[in-house]
């Protein structure tokens, strides 16, 4: 068991949640007011995405995340920033008869660059890398698309920039990708893993799987581990007797019990208490820093 645990809290995401939970946040000062919340409900990280305030979907716009960063530095509570990189990587076929061409209104498949385009800009202490393709969704035709030469030269870029790394692993193959970016050299240690468990059609959110992928992991490297919907707060106990961190928000689950809307605080409230309940100690962002090397601007 880890008995040193830090608390991820996945704000808002990029997924159709908003017509289910007025709770998760849209606007920039939303997701920014959420992190803050987190932060003084016992998170140490905040893991955040930003929403086109019009429309509430995902968005990868700049200026967004510059808002949202500007008003989380400039609060009187202290949290490790940590900004999604999947944008960009969308991928919607055209049907099972006729792939091609793509369905424009779903598809958004754009360079490294310009996925890490607010990496570069506002240079958080922590960005995700999504460590393969995959199927992401229960039918249609959407495609997470995260090819090698993708992958490898978004490494790179945040290798030079000097941001750490979250390595989102959805499946065991993903964990064969960590170790070949580490056997090229574009991960700096500590490696930082994500395990992410539960997504259609990824790693099931069973403690089989979990122990399968923990005996998998790269020596050294720092991980969490997650479910979304019902198994989130159970996984909050698994991922520590597992050895690792936890992550707990908005962006994976609504609820915090049975017909209870949940708020990211919330979350991370009962997270908190499962774990020194176990006798862990839960880690600010001071200590986080310091374990995994991070850079704070």
């Amino acid at each position: 068991m880890n008995f040193d645990v830090f608390i991820t809290c996945a704000v808002t995401g990029a997924g159709d949640t908003t017509g289910r939970s007025d709770r998760v946040p849209v606007t920039p000062e939303e997701i920014a007011e959420a992190a803050i919340e987190a932060a003084r409900a016992g998170a140490a990280i905040a893991h955040c995405h930003v929403r086109d305030p019009r429309t509430g979907k995902g968005s990868r716009d700049v200026a967004l995340y510059r808002e949202v960063v500007e008003r989380v530095r400039s609060a009187d509570v202290d949290v490790v920033l940590n900004l999604t990189a999947g944008m960009g990587g969308d991928l919607v076929l055209g049907g099972a008869e006729a792939p091609l061409p793509v369905n424009e209104g779903g598809t958004d498949m754009v360079g490294a660059t310009e996925r890490l385009a607010h990496v570069s800009a506002l240079l958080p202490e922590i960005c995700t890398l999504d460590c393969g393709t995959m199927n992401f969704a229960a039918g249609g035709d959407y495609i997470m698309v995260n090819s090698p030469a993708m992958l490898i030269a978004m490494a790179r870029i945040v290798q030079t920039l000097g941001v750490r790394p979250e390595l989102e692993v959805f499946d065991t193959g993903h964990l064969v990708f960590v170790k070949e970016m580490i056997r090229q050299g574009v991960l700096d240690d500590p490696v930082m893993i994500q395990l992410c468990t539960g997504i259609p059609f990824g790693a099931p959110n069973d403690p089989g799987t979990l122990l399968a992928m923990v005996n998998q992991l790269p020596a050294g490297s720092v991980f969490s581990g997650f479910a979304i919907g019902r198994m989130q707060l159970p996984f909050v106990a698994q991922a520590a007797l597992c050895g690792g961190n936890v992550r707990v928000g908005l962006e994976d689950n609504i609820w915090l019990a049975k017909g209870q809307l949940a708020t990211n605080a919330q979350l991370v409230d009962r997270a908190r208490t499962i774990l020194e309940a176990m006798g862990a100690t839960v880690l600010g962002p001071g200590a986080v820093r310091d374990k995994l090397r991070l850079v704070k601007r």
